[in-house]
Protein backbone atom coordinates (compact mmCIF):
# COMPACT_ATOMS: atom_id res chain seq x y z
CA UNK A 1 0.00 0.00 0.00
CA UNK A 2 0.97 3.61 -0.46
CA UNK A 3 -0.52 6.94 0.62
CA UNK A 4 1.33 9.56 -1.41
CA UNK A 5 1.12 13.22 -0.44
CA UNK A 6 2.63 15.85 -2.77
CA UNK A 7 4.19 18.70 -0.79
CA UNK A 8 5.16 22.23 -1.78
CA UNK A 9 7.11 24.00 0.96
CA UNK A 10 7.40 27.70 0.14
CA UNK A 11 10.35 29.41 1.81
CA UNK A 12 9.06 32.83 0.84
CA UNK A 13 9.68 36.39 1.97
CA UNK A 14 7.02 37.93 4.19
CA UNK A 15 4.39 39.93 2.32
CA UNK A 16 1.95 42.67 3.32
CA UNK A 17 -1.09 41.41 5.18
CA UNK A 18 -3.44 42.56 2.41
CA UNK A 19 -1.40 41.18 -0.52
CA UNK A 20 -3.77 38.30 -1.22
CA UNK A 21 -3.52 38.71 -4.99
CA UNK A 22 0.23 38.36 -4.67
CA UNK A 23 -0.19 35.21 -2.60
CA UNK A 24 -2.55 33.72 -5.18
CA UNK A 25 -0.03 34.39 -7.96
CA UNK A 26 2.75 32.90 -5.84
CA UNK A 27 0.81 29.71 -5.14
CA UNK A 28 0.05 29.36 -8.85
CA UNK A 29 3.71 29.85 -9.75
CA UNK A 30 4.97 27.29 -7.25
CA UNK A 31 2.41 24.61 -8.19
CA UNK A 32 2.30 24.91 -11.98
CA UNK A 33 3.03 21.53 -13.55
CA UNK A 34 2.94 19.65 -10.25
CA UNK A 35 0.64 16.84 -9.16
CA UNK A 36 -2.99 17.64 -8.55
CA UNK A 37 -4.00 18.82 -5.08
CA UNK A 38 -0.60 19.23 -3.38
CA UNK A 39 -0.36 20.52 0.18
CA UNK A 40 1.17 24.00 -0.11
CA UNK A 41 2.82 25.36 3.03
CA UNK A 42 4.01 28.91 3.80
CA UNK A 43 5.95 30.27 6.81
CA UNK A 44 4.66 31.77 10.03
CA UNK A 45 3.04 35.20 9.53
CA UNK A 46 3.66 35.08 5.80
CA UNK A 47 0.79 37.56 5.53
CA UNK A 48 2.14 39.55 8.47
CA UNK A 49 3.87 42.54 6.91
CA UNK A 50 2.68 46.16 7.33
CA UNK A 51 0.00 47.39 4.95
CA UNK A 52 0.69 50.35 2.66
CA UNK A 53 4.23 50.85 3.88
CA UNK A 54 3.06 51.81 7.38
CA UNK A 55 5.87 52.22 9.90
CA UNK A 56 4.87 50.00 12.81
CA UNK A 57 6.88 48.44 15.62
CA UNK A 58 6.72 44.66 16.14
CA UNK A 59 4.55 45.30 19.19
CA UNK A 60 2.07 47.35 17.14
CA UNK A 61 1.70 44.89 14.25
CA UNK A 62 -0.62 42.34 15.92
CA UNK A 63 -3.20 44.94 16.90
CA UNK A 64 -2.98 46.71 13.55
CA UNK A 65 -3.29 43.58 11.38
CA UNK A 66 -5.61 41.33 13.41
CA UNK A 67 -8.84 40.30 11.72
CA UNK A 68 -11.66 37.97 12.83
CA UNK A 69 -11.16 34.44 11.62
CA UNK A 70 -14.21 34.56 9.36
CA UNK A 71 -13.40 37.97 7.86
CA UNK A 72 -12.50 39.00 4.29
CA UNK A 73 -9.01 37.48 4.52
CA UNK A 74 -10.47 34.08 5.34
CA UNK A 75 -12.82 34.21 2.36
CA UNK A 76 -9.98 35.22 0.03
CA UNK A 77 -7.72 32.39 1.25
CA UNK A 78 -10.51 29.84 0.83
CA UNK A 79 -11.07 31.13 -2.69
CA UNK A 80 -7.37 30.77 -3.57
CA UNK A 81 -7.37 27.13 -2.42
CA UNK A 82 -10.58 26.36 -4.29
CA UNK A 83 -9.62 28.13 -7.50
CA UNK A 84 -6.20 26.45 -7.67
CA UNK A 85 -7.35 23.06 -6.37
CA UNK A 86 -4.76 22.81 -3.58
CA UNK A 87 -4.61 22.12 0.12
CA UNK A 88 -3.41 25.50 1.36
CA UNK A 89 -1.62 26.15 4.65
CA UNK A 90 -0.84 29.87 4.13
CA UNK A 91 1.24 30.21 7.28
CA UNK A 92 -0.18 31.92 10.34
CA UNK A 93 -2.07 35.20 10.57
CA UNK A 94 -3.02 37.61 13.32
CA UNK A 95 -6.53 36.66 14.45
CA UNK A 96 -8.86 38.89 16.46
CA UNK A 97 -10.71 36.44 18.68
CA UNK A 98 -14.28 36.79 19.83
CA UNK A 99 -12.80 37.73 23.22
CA UNK A 100 -11.10 40.75 21.65
CA UNK A 101 -7.61 39.29 22.09
CA UNK A 102 -5.08 38.74 19.31
CA UNK A 103 -3.81 35.25 18.48
CA UNK A 104 -1.14 33.91 16.14
CA UNK A 105 -3.34 31.50 14.20
CA UNK A 106 -2.67 29.01 11.39
CA UNK A 107 -5.67 28.19 9.14
CA UNK A 108 -5.81 25.42 6.54
CA UNK A 109 -8.04 25.27 3.44
CA UNK A 110 -9.14 22.39 1.22
CA UNK A 111 -9.24 22.18 -2.60
CA UNK A 112 -12.99 22.60 -2.21
CA UNK A 113 -12.43 26.14 -0.95
CA UNK A 114 -13.31 25.41 2.66
CA UNK A 115 -11.43 26.21 5.85
CA UNK A 116 -10.94 22.82 7.50
CA UNK A 117 -8.66 23.60 10.46
CA UNK A 118 -7.27 26.37 12.63
CA UNK A 119 -4.59 26.35 15.27
CA UNK A 120 -3.65 29.10 17.73
CA UNK A 121 0.02 29.14 18.73
CA UNK A 122 0.25 27.65 22.22
CA UNK A 123 3.80 28.81 22.95
CA UNK A 124 4.40 32.41 21.78
CA UNK A 125 8.07 33.41 21.80
CA UNK A 126 8.12 35.35 25.03
CA UNK A 127 8.95 38.04 25.99
CA UNK A 128 9.15 39.22 22.37
CA UNK A 129 5.81 37.97 21.05
CA UNK A 130 2.80 39.66 22.66
CA UNK A 131 -0.11 37.59 21.31
CA UNK A 132 -2.37 35.56 23.58
CA UNK A 133 -1.48 31.84 23.76
CA UNK A 134 -3.85 29.25 22.35
CA UNK A 135 -5.07 26.39 24.50
CA UNK A 136 -5.68 23.46 22.12
CA UNK A 137 -3.65 21.24 19.81
CA UNK A 138 -4.94 20.73 16.27
CA UNK A 139 -4.85 17.92 13.70
CA UNK A 140 -6.83 17.62 10.47
CA UNK A 141 -7.47 14.91 7.89
CA UNK A 142 -6.53 14.98 4.22
CA UNK A 143 -9.28 13.06 2.44
CA UNK A 144 -8.22 9.45 2.06
CA UNK A 145 -4.54 10.25 2.64
CA UNK A 146 -3.75 10.81 6.30
CA UNK A 147 -3.66 13.13 9.29
CA UNK A 148 -1.60 16.31 9.70
CA UNK A 149 -0.74 18.24 12.87
CA UNK A 150 -0.05 21.95 13.17
CA UNK A 151 2.57 23.83 15.19
CA UNK A 152 4.00 27.32 14.96
CA UNK A 153 7.69 28.17 15.37
CA UNK A 154 8.53 28.17 19.11
CA UNK A 155 6.07 25.32 19.69
CA UNK A 156 8.80 23.02 18.34
CA UNK A 157 10.97 23.82 21.37
CA UNK A 158 8.42 22.13 23.63
CA UNK A 159 8.48 18.35 23.03
CA UNK A 160 4.99 18.11 24.50
CA UNK A 161 3.62 19.76 21.35
CA UNK A 162 4.80 17.26 18.74
CA UNK A 163 4.26 14.30 21.07
CA UNK A 164 0.67 15.34 21.63
CA UNK A 165 0.06 15.80 17.91
CA UNK A 166 1.51 12.35 17.25
CA UNK A 167 -0.70 10.92 19.99
CA UNK A 168 -3.68 12.54 18.22
CA UNK A 169 -2.74 10.62 15.08
CA UNK A 170 -0.62 13.11 13.14
CA UNK A 171 1.68 11.48 10.60
CA UNK A 172 3.04 14.78 9.30
CA UNK A 173 3.63 17.84 11.50
CA UNK A 174 3.78 21.25 9.84
CA UNK A 175 5.89 23.76 11.78
CA UNK A 176 5.40 27.29 10.41
CA UNK A 177 8.46 29.39 11.27
CA UNK A 178 9.54 33.03 11.31
CA UNK A 179 13.07 32.88 12.71
CA UNK A 180 15.54 35.64 12.01
CA UNK A 181 18.30 34.75 14.47
CA UNK A 182 21.18 32.34 14.78
CA UNK A 183 18.97 29.88 16.68
CA UNK A 184 17.77 28.49 13.35
CA UNK A 185 20.68 26.07 13.72
CA UNK A 186 19.06 24.65 16.85
CA UNK A 187 15.64 24.54 15.20
CA UNK A 188 16.88 22.30 12.43
CA UNK A 189 18.12 19.89 15.11
CA UNK A 190 14.75 20.06 16.86
CA UNK A 191 12.94 19.26 13.61
CA UNK A 192 14.96 16.08 13.29
CA UNK A 193 14.64 15.21 16.98
CA UNK A 194 10.86 15.68 16.98
CA UNK A 195 10.61 13.49 13.88
CA UNK A 196 12.80 10.78 15.40
CA UNK A 197 11.23 10.47 18.85
CA UNK A 198 7.68 10.57 17.47
CA UNK A 199 8.35 8.70 14.21
CA UNK A 200 6.53 11.27 12.08
CA UNK A 201 7.32 13.48 9.10
CA UNK A 202 8.19 17.06 10.09
CA UNK A 203 8.14 20.02 7.69
CA UNK A 204 9.79 23.09 9.20
CA UNK A 205 9.14 26.03 6.85
CA UNK A 206 10.97 29.26 7.68
CA UNK A 207 10.62 32.69 6.12
CA UNK A 208 13.12 33.87 3.51
CA UNK A 209 15.23 37.02 3.88
CA UNK A 210 15.05 39.75 4.92
CA UNK A 211 12.66 38.76 7.73
CA UNK A 212 13.87 35.18 8.13
CA UNK A 213 17.03 33.11 7.95
CA UNK A 214 15.57 30.33 5.80
CA UNK A 215 17.01 26.81 6.00
CA UNK A 216 13.59 25.18 5.68
CA UNK A 217 13.65 21.39 5.74
CA UNK A 218 11.58 18.24 5.43
CA UNK A 219 12.44 15.33 7.73
CA UNK A 220 11.24 11.74 7.46
CA UNK A 221 10.08 9.51 10.38
CA UNK A 222 13.60 8.16 10.90
CA UNK A 223 15.09 11.66 11.18
CA UNK A 224 16.64 11.76 7.71
CA UNK A 225 16.54 15.15 5.97
CA UNK A 226 14.77 14.56 2.67
CA UNK A 227 15.24 18.11 1.39
CA UNK A 228 16.57 21.38 2.77
CA UNK A 229 17.00 24.96 1.64
CA UNK A 230 20.70 25.77 1.76
CA UNK A 231 20.31 29.44 2.68
CA UNK A 232 17.80 32.26 3.23
CA UNK A 233 16.76 33.00 -0.36
CA UNK A 234 13.33 32.35 -1.85
CA UNK A 235 13.16 28.57 -2.33
CA UNK A 236 10.53 25.98 -3.17
CA UNK A 237 11.01 22.50 -1.75
CA UNK A 238 8.88 19.90 -3.51
CA UNK A 239 8.48 16.24 -2.60
CA UNK A 240 6.00 13.38 -2.56
CA UNK A 241 5.99 11.62 0.79
CA UNK A 242 4.32 8.30 1.55
CA UNK A 243 2.46 8.49 4.85
CA UNK A 244 2.54 4.68 5.05
CA UNK A 245 6.21 5.14 5.94
CA UNK A 246 5.08 6.29 9.39
CA UNK A 247 3.31 2.99 10.09
CA UNK A 248 6.23 1.04 8.63
CA UNK A 249 8.82 2.76 10.82
CA UNK A 250 6.70 2.33 13.93
CA UNK A 251 6.19 -1.37 13.15
CA UNK A 252 9.73 -2.22 12.05
CA UNK A 253 11.67 0.33 14.10
CA UNK A 254 13.90 3.33 13.45
CA UNK A 255 17.02 1.92 11.81
CA UNK A 256 15.09 -1.39 12.15
CA UNK A 257 15.74 -1.20 15.91
CA UNK A 258 13.76 1.27 18.00
CA UNK A 259 9.98 1.01 18.42
CA UNK A 260 8.97 3.47 21.16
CA UNK A 261 5.25 3.27 20.30
CA UNK A 262 5.43 -0.47 21.09
CA UNK A 263 7.24 0.06 24.40
CA UNK A 264 4.48 -0.94 26.82
CA UNK A 265 2.87 -4.35 27.34
CA UNK A 266 -0.69 -4.90 28.58
CA UNK A 267 0.51 -6.09 31.99
CA UNK A 268 2.88 -3.14 32.59
CA UNK A 269 1.93 -0.83 35.41
CA UNK A 270 0.71 2.67 34.47
CA UNK A 271 3.43 5.30 34.73
CA UNK A 272 2.57 8.40 36.72
CA UNK A 273 3.60 11.75 35.20
CA UNK A 274 3.77 14.06 38.22
CA UNK A 275 5.29 16.84 36.08
CA UNK A 276 1.93 17.39 34.41
CA UNK A 277 -0.89 15.81 36.44
CA UNK A 278 -2.91 15.94 33.26
CA UNK A 279 -2.10 19.52 32.28
CA UNK A 280 0.61 22.17 32.22
CA UNK A 281 -0.19 24.62 35.00
CA UNK A 282 1.68 27.94 34.56
CA UNK A 283 1.76 28.30 38.34
CA UNK A 284 3.86 25.14 38.62
CA UNK A 285 6.09 25.57 35.55
CA UNK A 286 9.73 26.47 36.27
CA UNK A 287 13.14 25.67 34.90
CA UNK A 288 14.72 25.11 38.31
CA UNK A 289 18.00 23.23 38.34
CA UNK A 290 18.64 23.35 42.09
CA UNK A 291 17.24 20.65 44.41
CA UNK A 292 13.59 21.22 45.19
CA UNK A 293 12.85 22.97 48.47
CA UNK A 294 11.11 21.03 51.21
CA UNK A 295 7.38 21.62 51.75
CA UNK A 296 8.26 23.56 54.91
CA UNK A 297 10.68 25.81 53.00
CA UNK A 298 8.13 26.46 50.23
CA UNK A 299 5.43 27.34 52.76
CA UNK A 300 7.75 29.72 54.57
CA UNK A 301 8.83 31.37 51.34
CA UNK A 302 5.26 31.91 50.22
CA UNK A 303 4.34 33.27 53.62
CA UNK A 304 7.15 35.80 53.39
CA UNK A 305 5.93 36.88 49.97
CA UNK A 306 2.31 37.06 51.02
CA UNK A 307 1.40 34.18 48.68
CA UNK A 308 -1.20 31.62 49.68
CA UNK A 309 -1.40 29.39 46.62
CA UNK A 310 0.76 26.27 46.35
CA UNK A 311 1.57 24.79 42.93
Amino acid sequence: MSRPLPLVLAQAAQRAADDLDGLAADVRKRTTGLSAAPLVVYPELHLGGPVGGAMLTPAELPEALAEPLDGPRDRALAEIAGDLGVWLAPGSVYERGADGRVYNTAPVYSPRGERIATYRKVFPWRPYETVTPGAEFTVFDLDGIGRVGLSICYDAWFPETTRHLAWMGAELVLNFVLTSGSDRAQETVLARANAIVNQVFVASVNCAAPAGTGRSLLVDPQGNVRSEAAADSDTTLTDVIDLDEVANVRRLGTAALNRPWQQFRPDDQPLALPLYQGRIDPAAWAGATAPAASPHDRTAARGALGEERMP
